[in-house]
């Protein structure tokens, strides 16, 4: 199977060599969108996010909750333009080589990231989820979005990557744990997603490259004390979507000035977004070399 298909006019990848691609001009700008993909590997819902390049900042466009593959690949394609640049963040393993055990990448989100109460589900070819969530980026390939373990920021082209929001919000919020929302009893999980939802709306605005909520068509979820597990689940989706997007908007930004890549595209790879004031303490890639 090839991971690796680029559109005519785009930026090409090949295992982290870039070859750069013209500088994106104004009309392209304005309609530039980042989507966030937080798929259901199995056959749970997904969260999905689509986020705009609007006068020199981004908003937020839409929120949706889709489940099936049709359905979601559709949403993909309404929301961005064949001839224009995009980019597609997915926290789900869309690149699987090996047969039994744990990617490499998720062996690198464990050793860096598990001090932080962080760690990816491992994934391999004999888990259920795997032809699902390996047949989501392939159909990404067909719409034209390459993968992505390097590129040249802010030129046009369309990409996806994988990413992993716990790690994410422990970089881009400077946490020392991360936000507790998965698990654990109906209350605390309540009070952590509250506190997740705090960092979006009050961190993401502020920051070099900001989302702009004030100006945006579409709200964050709010208000989750009377929610039952079911809806609290639901905007646990729409958050960790928005996550998602955000992190495609900052790699195409920053490439690795200010983002860590958790191994390749031959071993599967995760795009992991770094603060300012962290950008200088972590590699910018690790591969299978650094697994312990």
């Amino acid at each position: 199977m090839s991971y690796l298909r680029a559109e005519p006019g785009y930026n090409k990848v090949f295992g982290g060599k870039v070859l750069a691609g013209q500088e994106l001009d104004s009309n392209e700008g304005d309609r530039l969108r980042f989507l966030g993909v937080d798929l259901g590997w199995s056959t749970g819902p997904t969260g999905l996010c689509c986020l705009g390049w609007e006068n020199d900042r981004l908003q937020l466009l839409a929120l949706e909750r889709l489940s099936a593959l049709d359905d979601i690949l559709d949403w993909c394609d309404r929301y961005t333009t064949p001839d224009l640049p995009a980019g597609i963040a997915v926290d789900a393993p869309t690149i699987i080589p090996n047969a039994t055990g744990m990617r490499v990448p998720d062996r690198l989100a464990h050793k860096f990231f598990s001090r932080y109460h962080a760690g990816c589900y491992p994934a391999n070819l004999g888990r259920s989820f795997a032809a699902r969530t390996i047949a989501f980026g392939t159909s990404l390939e067909a719409q034209g979005f390459v993968h992505a373990d390097a590129i040249a920021p802010r030129r046009p082209q369309r990409f996806q990557i994988e990413v992993f929001p716990h790690a994410a919000t422990v970089q881009l919020f400077r946490l020392d744990r991360i936000c507790k929302y998965k698990r654990g009893r109906l209350s605390d999980r309540k009070r952590e997603l509250a506190r997740l939802r705090g960092y979006i709306a009050d961190v993401l605005p502020v920051l070099e490259l900001p989302l702009d909520f004030a100006s945006s068509p579409v709200a964050l979820p709010d208000d989750f004390a009377d929610l039952t597990g079911a809806a609290l689940k639901a905007s646990e989706d729409r958050l960790d979507a928005v996550i998602c997007a955000y992190v495609a908007a900052h790699w195409w930004w920053w490439g690795r000035a200010r983002t860590q890549v958790l191994g390749d595209i031959k071993s599967g790879y995760i795009v992991v977004p770094l603060a300012s004031d962290r950008a200088t303490d972590e590699p910018r890639q690790a591969d299978a070399a650094a697994v312990p």
